[in-house]
């Protein structure tokens, strides 16, 4: 399978890997895919960081102070980084959950982590190869749907999670102790700023998707509660004498207790509109 984050090969290797790790996993492994989304979402704000000099180092150095530090907030603007936090937060729980982690939430994982992985190469690539094609969209159809490895145990991400910030930890010390790469970062920096400014030039028509994002983040709330979200009747439950020509409609959420019955029932709206809208369901 050809990745759809092959742009990335070029300039950002390690994303790129992390990436196609997480696209080719999604079907059969979905608590992996949000793992390697996670970790190309932190190979990607970790490199913003050194290559982009109008970002401030945070008070520390990990991926939630990074991501809600305000010069970072401003680069990336609201719906990118709605994305950002997203993909943080299910990987969060693909590591530290054992809720179920199911195949349309590594899908979200993966599809989020390609508009990201899109502004990065359109706003930062310094070749042609490395800017994406305008009308780039990502693809689920395109994914793979088995994978010959079985899927991973939480424990087995847990030691891989713990490899890799060990592995991190190392190379940012022997960075810090190498004074002859600060050159090569300043150079870096130079050729970055120059590539930013040129790309900002060019209209960028490609579309975020952030309706869906902001849709997902229910889910993602309610999972972060302790629902699992796995079953036909937690969504979408048909409900009667609603107010239109049927009297028929749906009740967004409905999150059962272990007896069968409701606990409770979930009504999203807009926060520009009337709580009581949603009343009726």
């Amino acid at each position: 399978m050809s990745s759809q984050f092959q742009f990335l090969n070029g300039e950002w290797s390690q994303i790129s890997e992390a990436a196609a790790k997480a696209e080719t996993l999604a079907y059969p492994d979905p608590r992996a895919a949000c793992f390697y989304s996670r970790r190309a979402l932190e190979l990607t704000v970790n490199w913003l960081y050194s290559a982009d000099d109008s970002l401030l180092e945070p008070y520390r150095e990990d991926l939630n102070a990074r991501l809600f530090e305000p010069s970072f907030k401003t680069l990336l603007g609201n719906a990118l980084h709605r994305k950002c936090d997203l993909i943080r937060k299910l990987g969060n729980l693909a590591v530290h959950s054992t809720k179920p982690i199911l195949v349309k939430d590594a899908l979200v994982a993966v599809g989020e982590l390609f508009h990201i992985c899109y502004w990065l190469g359109r706003n930062y690539g310094r070749t042609p190869a490395a800017i994406p094609d305008p009308t780039a969209t990502f693809n689920a159809e395109l994914l793979p749907k088995t994978s010959p490895i079985p899927a991973q145990s939480i424990a087995q991400i847990q030691a891989l999670a713990q490899q890799l910030a060990d592995k991190d930890r190392q190379v940012t010390q022997l960075t810090e102790r190498n004074a002859a790469l600060d050159a090569q970062i300043q150079q870096l920096r130079t050729e970055i700023a120059q590539a930013k400014a040129a790309n900002a030039t060019k209209i960028d028509n490609h579309d975020y998707t952030e309706t869906q994002t902001r849709d997902y983040f229910i889910d993602l709330l309610l999972k972060e509660a302790g629902w699992a979200l796995d079953q036909p009747n937690n969504r979408e439950f048909p409900v009667t004498g609603m107010p239109n020509e049927s009297g028929n409609g749906f009740v967004d959420y409905v999150l059962w207790g272990d007896d069968g019955k409701p606990l409770a029932v979930i009504e999203a709206k807009r926060t520009r509109r009337n709580p009581q809208v949603g009343q009726q369901q």
